[in-house]
């Protein structure tokens, strides 16, 4: 973690590092790990947790094993970029399950989305019955993940 926000010391930080890495750790084993006792620790971690610095916990699943293999990226232009239209499509595109991700961008387009899917079939059908579909798309460009050369959450 290179950004440094002020309320946080060392010790948060590591506790979030390892935490990043290790969500199931027990907290005695997380103490041990960042040089505290564990009600310190614990203490910490709801501070976290209520500041948001923490979000949540979750598994990390392994989408080519639940037969997600299929990653593509799609640049989205807008024939509308007023208020309500980026709301609509950013209402949207939320319940789309094959979109993991989406970002507004400062470009040349609108928004960059992760979709994952089985295969190229799949992906098309997402793309024609629903990215397509989503308010005020005007183009979109699809760029084929080959290969995840870094694929972390955080």
């Amino acid at each position: 973690m290179t950004d440094r926000n002020p309320d946080l010391d060392r010790f948060d930080r590591n506790i979030l590092a390892v935490l990043a890495i290790e969500g199931r750790i027990t907290v005695t084993e997380l103490a041990a790990r960042v040089g505290l006792s564990k009600s310190p620790t614990q203490a910490r971690m709801r501070r976290l947790e209520a500041m948001g610095a923490i979000r949540g916990y979750r598994a990390m699943l392994d989408a080519v094993k639940l037969g997600r293999a299929h990653v593509a990226f799609v640049e989205v232009k807008l024939s509308d970029t007023r208020a309500a239209a980026l709301d609509a499509f950013n209402k949207a595109v939320a319940k789309l399950p094959e979109v993991e991700e989406c970002h507004m961008i400062a470009g040349s387009f609108d928004y960059l989305l992760k979709v994952r899917t089985r295969d190229m079939p799949s992906y098309r059908r997402v793309m024609g019955e629903k990215i397509s579909a989503l308010p005020h798309v005007a183009h979109t460009s699809t760029f084929v993940s080959m290969e995840a050369v870094k694929d972390e959450a955080f």
